[in-house]
Order: C-alpha cells, then sequence, then structure tokens
C-alpha cells in the first residue's frame, strides 16, 4: 500500500507483513536574526509581495526599520553644512543654492532611485550591490568558476517567473552577451568587489565622521575642551564601541526603533522651531531655480562643493542592503512619511538659522542651531543615534565579509555566531579589530570631519555608480522593461552621478585616496585569492579520475577497508578529484564507507535543507561510495561538523532509499524522466562521462518522476509488478543500518592540504602573485577544519601540490 507523502514528493510504504516505516525529510528550517527578529518575513513570499501582507504588519515592520536603516541619514545634518560651508557663508542665497540641492538630491537619489525602483531589484527579498550580483548570475552564467549544475535550477528559490515576450529578444542578447564575453564577465565581477571593498572602506571612516561630529557639540558647553581632548573621546567611545560587538546586539537590538524615532522627531521638531523663528522664507528653496543662481553665483567653488552636499544621502545604498530584513511597503512608508520630513525639516531649520547668523561658527552649525534648553537631550540622542548608525554599518561590514567567503573571493576567516538561538547574528574578530584599529587610526591622524568627509564622499559616489550600472542590467535581463525606461533610468543617474563622482575627484589628494587606496589593497586581496582558486579549481576538473580507474582502485589486492565513515572534501560538483588516487597510493587504506563532499554556494540567500544534498552512488555500489554536493544559499550557515554529518547521513538513507523503491538504480536513460537533470552526463575535459541515472535527491526522485510520463509509468511498473516486496524493504533496511553502523565506528574527515605554485616556465608577475602573495595570504587564513568546525581528533590531511 502506498500513498504520496508530504515531504517533498516522497512515498510511505508499509508491507501487509512487516511494520516497516520509512520516514519522510524533515520541513523547512527556520532562519532569523535576533536584532531584526520581527521583521523577518515569512521564508516563501518574496519582500517585493505584498498581497498578503496586513497593515498591521506593515506598520510594524515601518516602525522596526527606522532603527536600523535611518539612523546613518539622519544623523548626516550634524556635518553637511559645516564641511560644505568650511569657509563660510558668501551670500545669503548661497544657503539656499545648498539647501535646493540637497532637497532634490536626497529626493532623486534615495527615494526615487532606491526606495521607489532599487528595492524591487532584489535577490528574494535581500537587497545591494551582492545581491544584485547574485541576481544578474540567476538569469545569466556570468561566475568565473565552473561550476554550475543544471540540478541547481529546481531549487525553488532559484526559479524565475517567464516575462512577457515584447522584449525578449533584447534580454536574450544581454544574456548572450554576459556569458560570450569573458570580458563582460569579469568587468561584472570587478565592480561587485569594487563595490565590496568601497562598503568595507566605509564602515572604517564611518564611526569616527558620525561620532566625531557628535562630540564636536561638546565645544559649546565645555569651550576650554580642546581639539587633543575631543580626538581621544571619540577614540574612546570607538574602542568601546568595537569591543562589545563580540557580544553581539541581542540585548541592544529592541531599542534602536524608539530612540531614533525620538531623534528624528526631535530633529525634525528643531527643524520647525528655527524656521518659524528665524526665516520662513527658506522654503523657497523648493524652487530649483536657487540652485542654477547658486552654481552662477559660484562657479568652480560651488561645483566642487558638491562633494560636501552628496553626504546628505551617505547611508542610502545601506538601506538598500538592509532590505532583507524587511518588506518594500514598509519601507517605502516610513521613507515617505518618517524619514524624508525629518532630514528634510532638519536641513530647512538650520538652513534659516544659517541665513540670519552668517557671521558664526560654521563648524558646529548644526549644534548652533538646537535652543539652549534642548541641547543636551539633543548631545546624548546624537551619540546613542551615531552608534546606531556605526552599528549598522559593522554589522554590514560582517555580513559582506561572510558573502565574499561565499564567493571564494576572500582568505577565510573566524565566524562566530553571537546568537544560539538566531543565526543571523555574526560577529568575525579578524575583521572587528581591523576596522577599530583602521577607525582609530583615521580618528587620530585627521583629527576632524572635513577630511574624513571627503574621504567618505568617494565611497558613497562610486557605489551609487555601480548600483546604477547593475541596475541597467537587471532592467534590461530579468525585469524587461521598455527601453525607453531604461534610456531615460540610465541617463538621469549616470549623468547626475557622474558629476558628483568628477566634483569629489576633484579634491583627489584632500581625502578620497585614503579611501581608494583601502580598497585597492583590499580588491588587491579579493582578486588574488579568487584567480587562484579559480585556476586550482579547473586544475582539479582538467585532472578528475575516470570512472574506470576509480573502479580500479576500489579494487585493487592491496586495498585495505576499516571500519569508520569518511567524508572526503572536494570543491569539485564533477567526479573525483586527484587528491583520492594520491590518498590511496600513500595510505592503501580506506573507510567502510566513503562521501567525496563539496559544499557549494549558489547565487541565491537560502537553500532550504530539504533541498540541500545531490547524491551519486559510484559503481561498483557494494564499495559503498558516493559523490555529495551539499548546496547553500550565501547567507545560509554552516552547521558544526557533527550536526552536518547527522543530517547528511539522514539524506544518504533517504537517497539508498530511494534509488531501490523508484528504480532509480537500474540503468535508467536520462531522457526518460526529467531533461534537468543532465549535469552530470555531460562530457568532462578529460574526456569521461559523469553518470546521471543515480544522481536525484530525495525530493527530485519521486516529484520529477511523476511529472514526466515515461518516469511516471517506469515507476508504476516498478511498484505493480511486486518488486517492492518485503525482501527488497529489508535489502534497503539492511544498507541504511550498514551506514548507521559506520557513522557509529565513527567519522574521519579527510581533507586535501594543497600547495599551489606556478608552472616553472610562468611569467614574473604570475609567479609573485600565486607564490608569494597567495601564498602568504593562505598560511595567514583560517585552517579548512577550523572553518568547518571540525574536532581535530578526526581530521585527516593529504598533502598535494599544484602547478597552474
Amino acid at each position: 500500500m502506498a500513498h504520496a507523502g508530504a515531504g517533498g514528493g516522497g512515498i510511505e510504504i508499509v508491507p501487509h507483513s512487516s511494520d516497516l516505516e520509512l520516514d519522510l525529510p524533515p520541513g523547512n528550517s527556520l532562519r532569523q536574526d535576533s536584532l531584526y527578529r520581527d521583521a523577518t518575513r515569512p521564508a516563501h513570499h518574496h519582500a517585493g509581495h505584498h498581497g498578503q501582507e496586513s497593515w498591521a504588519r506593515t506598520l510594524r515592520l515601518a516602525f522596526q526599520c527606522v532603527g536600523i536603516m535611518y539612523a546613518d541619514l539622519g544623523t548626516s545634518p550634524l556635518y553637511v553644512y559645516s564641511n560644505t560651508f568650511k569657509k563660510g557663508v558668501g551670500h545669503p542665497d548661497d544657503v539656499l543654492g545648498v539647501l535646493s540641492i540637497i532637497i532634490y538630491s536626497f529626493i532623486l537619489f534615495t527615494m526615487v532611485k532606491i526606495v521607489f525602483i532599487a528595492l524591487y531589484a532584489n535577490d528574494e527579498g535581500d537587497g545591494g550591490t551582492f545581491a544584485l550580483y547574485s541576481l544578474i548570475s540567476r538569469y545569466a552564467k556570468i561566475c568565473l568558476i565552473p561550476n554550475q549544475q543544471a540540478e541547481d535550477e529546481l531549487v525553488l528559490r532559484y526559479k524565475h517567473h517567464p516575462k512577457p515576450s515584447a522584449t525578449l529578444r533584447r534580454a536574450q542578447w544581454m544574456k548572450n552577451l554576459l556569458e560570450t564575453s569573458k570580458a563582460a564577465k569579469i568587468s561584472l565581477f570587478f565592480l561587485t568587489i569594487l563595490a565590496t571593498a568601497l562598503a568595507i572602506s566605509d564602515c572604517m571612516l564611518n564611526p569616527p565622521i558620525s561620532v566625531l561630529a557628535a562630540v564636536n557639540g561638546l565645544k559649546l558647553r565645555a569651550p576650554h575642551l580642546t581639539k587633543d581632548a575631543e580626538v581621544w573621546i571619540t577614540v574612546g567611545i570607538l574602542v568601546v564601541f568595537f569591543s562589545v560587538q563580540r557580544f553581539g546586539t541581542d540585548k541592544i537590538g529592541y531599542t534602536f526603533a524608539p530612540v531614533v524615532t525620538v531623534w528624528l522627531l526631535l530633529i525634525s521638531g528643531i527643524g520647525i522651531y528655527n524656521l518659524i523663528k528665524y526665516d520662513i522664507g527658506t522654503l523657497r528653496a523648493f524652487n530649483p531655480k536657487y540652485i542654477v543662481d547658486y552654481f552662477r553665483r559660484t562657479k568652480k567653488k560651488g561645483w566642487v562643493s558638491l562633494g560636501e552636499i552628496l553626504l546628505c544621502v551617505t547611508g542610502t545604498e545601506a538601506l538598500f542592503a538592509d532590505l532583507g530584513y524587511f518588506s518594500i511597503r514598509s519601507i517605502q512608508l516610513s521613507s515617505t512619511f518618517g524619514l524624508l520630513p525629518s532630514v528634510l525639516l532638519t536641513y530647512i531649520g538650520q538652513a534659516a538659522y544659517l541665513r540670519k547668523h552668517m557671521g558664526m561658527d560654521i563648524s558646529n552649525a548644526f549644534f548652533n542651531s538646537v535652543p539652549s534648553s534642548l541641547f543636551w537631550p539633543t548631545f546624548i540622542l546624537a551619540l546613542i543615534t551615531a552608534v546606531i548608525g556605526s552599528q549598522a554599518m559593522i554589522s554590514c561590514a560582517f555580513a559582506t565579509m561572510s558573502h565574499l567567503q561565499a564567493l571564494n573571493c576572500f582568505p577565510r576567516v573566524k565566524i562566530l555566531r553571537t546568537s544560539k538561538h538566531y543565526s543571523g547574528q555574526m560577529y568575525i574578530p579578524e575583521v572587528n579589530i581591523f576596522l577599530c584599529i583602521s577607525a582609530c587610526v583615521v580618528t587620530l591622524s585627521f583629527r576632524t570631519t572635513g577630511f574624513i568627509a571627503r574621504a567618505h564622499e568617494i565611497c558613497v559616489v562610486l557605489v551609487m555608480i555601480i548600483t546604477t550600472l547593475l541596475m541597467t542590467i537587471v532592467m534590461l535581463l530579468v525585469w524587461k522593461v521598455n527601453i525607453w525606461w531604461i534610456v531615460i533610468f540610465f541617463i538621469v543617474f549616470m549623468s547626475t552621478e557622474s558629476i558628483y563622482t568628477a566634483a569629489v575627484l576633484y579634491k583627489f589628494i584632500h581625502g578620497p585616496y585614503l579611501s581608494l587606496a583601502i580598497s585597492a589593497v583590499l580588491m588587491m586581496i579579493m582578486i588574488v585569492w579568487h584567480y587562484v582558486h579559480v585556476k586550482r579549481y579547473k586544475y582539479e576538473l582538467e585532472h578528475t579520475v575516470s570512472r574506470n580507474k576509480v573502479k580500479d582502485i576500489l579494487e585493487q589486492q592491496d586495498l585495505k577497508r576499516v571500519p569508520g565513515f569518511g567524508l572526503i572534501y572536494t570543491e569539485l560538483v564533477q567526479g573525483i578529484p586527484p587528491i583520492f588516487p594520491h590518498l590511496i597510493e600513500k595510505i592503501p587504506t580506506i573507510h567502510s564507507v566513503i562521501v567525496f563532499i563539496t559544499v557549494k554556494h549558489l547565487p541565491i540567500p537560502h537553500v532550504d535543507v530539504s533541498e540541500r544534498f545531490l547524491f551519486r552512488q559510484v559503481e561498483p555500489k557494494e564499495l559503498m561510495v558516493f559523490r555529495c554536493v551539499a548546496r547553500y544559499g550565501y547567507r545560509d550557515t554552516l552547521e558544526m561538523a557533527n550536526g552536518f554529518v547527522k543530517i547528511l547521513v539522514e539524506y544518504l538513507q533517504y537517497y539508498i532509499r530511494d534509488i531501490n523503491l523508484y528504480g532509480l538504480g537500474e540503468p535508467l536513460r536520462i531522457s526518460d524522466y526529467s531533461a534537468h537533470i543532465d549535469s552530470f552526463s555531460k562530457e568532462k575535459p578529460s574526456g569521461h562521462a559523469i553518470y546521471a541515472e543515480e544522481m536525484l535527491t530525495p525530493i527530485q526522485s519521486f516529484s520529477e518522476l511523476t511529472m514526466h510520463p515515461v518516469g511516471m509509468s517506469n515507476t508504476l511498473t516498478h511498484l505493480q509488478t511486486g518488486k517492492m516486496n518485503v525482501e527488497e524493504m529489508l535489502r534497503i533496511e539492511e544498507a541504511q543500518k550498514i551506514i548507521q553502523s559506520e557513522v557509529n565506528n565513527g567519522v574521519i574527515y579527510i581533507l586535501g592540504e594543497t600547495e599551489v605554485v606556478a608552472k616553472p616556465h610562468s611569467n614574473l608577475l604570475k609567479k609573485i602573485v600565486v607564490n608569494y602573495v597567495y601564498s602568504f595570504l593562505r598560511k595567514n587564513s583560517r585552517n579548512g577544519e577550523k572553518m568547518l568546525s571540525i574536532p581535530r581528533g578526526q581530521v585527516l590531511k593529504v598533502g598535494i601540490t599544484y602547478e597552474i
């Protein structure tokens, strides 16, 4: 008697003469981040879909995202005017001109581009440059590592919906261009890692400028406070701030939204007060003619000031990057009715104050405009909000580094989870120490917000340009919208952002060089690491062991089988790696059950555990040797070694059940069941095939067969002919018991200690990059067993050298 189960199309078979029952795979495992625990969306709902989102939930999320997303944007009024008019206000209408540029820059870049356009270009709810790259890579094969598999497209979140046919030719042209042009692939990869390097550089500069700008306010109540004292107070706050990162944000995360909400209400109230008290006519700045007058009057000086004015949108890209924790509607609601009026009222109020106090010290323009009775509450809230804004940036840096690990673009670093219940909370000691030292050095070296602001500007504007470029590709390839909308978007934003970029680069030696120098070093590390990784993967792919050779190795007389469950880690998703015959040559012993395991990251945020594993059994079957690909999203957390083995063995048991129950162990041709399952049957460079008849996950095994008429017919025939008897069920149970018994005998993790060197006849640059730079990075990065949390006593390392 057979019935369809709920666990991904599995089957439960209960023989009349036996009480044997086969369990189904577990359901979805939820992942949450404690900082945003109430803001997480349902696992299978796209962030852009609001049909089932209630207004109560939208309002709650709108309130919560104020604390996470708007602290950085909300503290920019602390230093925009003071840096723009650092030499004083030349003409009263200059204030109106600058205010008008601020208003329209904020509306154009923050509201129109990000909030109402870019938020829809999300990757299953995740935003930011990395998510744009991942989204593009799902529609075009742009990955430089040749490890794509057709099976990946069967993952639920990997599938995409068909688009209107009117613009398919243009989308197909873009797809062909990206897939066939190596220059296009490298350019996209370069833009992505440049934006990532700039984001990390920005994380070094954001805490110093925000905290220093807030601390500067103390001079109004302590006039004898020296600049040295201000700097050291800032450094002390930064050291404490970075020191508490290892404890996570569980204890303080829930207070973010109320604090930032109070801050936005306070500064908007002060803005209204200043507007009414000093100059209601400041509202004339909504007339863009004051922008034209400003540039006509100030000429080159006004153009150069655009870099400082750009600081009003700092934090906008982080708003896009943090989309994953909220819905689009909640962000649009809170930014339109909360952030936009609060920030603009603050700038308008300050402008009204400045027009009546043109001779004052401009370095503390914000705190000078605050009524004396509100100074201390404003100062304290400014300091707290600056720290909250910095916290969001540091958390973004940790997440960015985690993404780089998934892309194999950075040396391995230690990633700690700061919450037992929420896997999204992470702490990376090496990154935290680097950012702390860098932030303190920047503060001590440059001492004022002016230089740091100019270094900050280049990060903001270049990430804006990269976002525009990637968004244009998304419009062509993914959205397939009307070409004229794409042209308008590209011209409007690329032209305006280019003007800002030119203004920032004009002051290159006065600040921007710092950010670009740091970003260049980070990019060099990323490029070297990724370059060698790609070369190493291709080397292994070209030297995979043929199917016949594997069979010969496993059947040789002097090979000893010892009790235990051996996991041989490899990066190959196809074939047996060259380290295997090398291992047998050195130690002619192999465990009773062997699994070649590959941990692979897909260009999607999450992969459900029920879709994680792909299995294939290596012939002959009685030798119990398997291939397995464990697939993760770039936001997924790798389990601890023991937990990983437990899940892997569980799904290996399901695989053994499936190949026997559904007839998949028989030599069934690929065309008989699904055209999707084909990547394992393609010819490899070495000229031998990898067979696919045994490469199905538990989910695919039944559902894929039943979707195809021939597969359904074969399955029903298999069931009806009486093959599913008790004897076969017992044979399945016996195979499963063998697996579990060997796991109980002990699990051994076999890792390759691979040394990569350049070929003897390589050019000098390649030898320096591979033999020295990469070697230095590898020796100073985390070992594989530490990254995988493998107990030291269960590790067996196999040394091997590759010449690339």
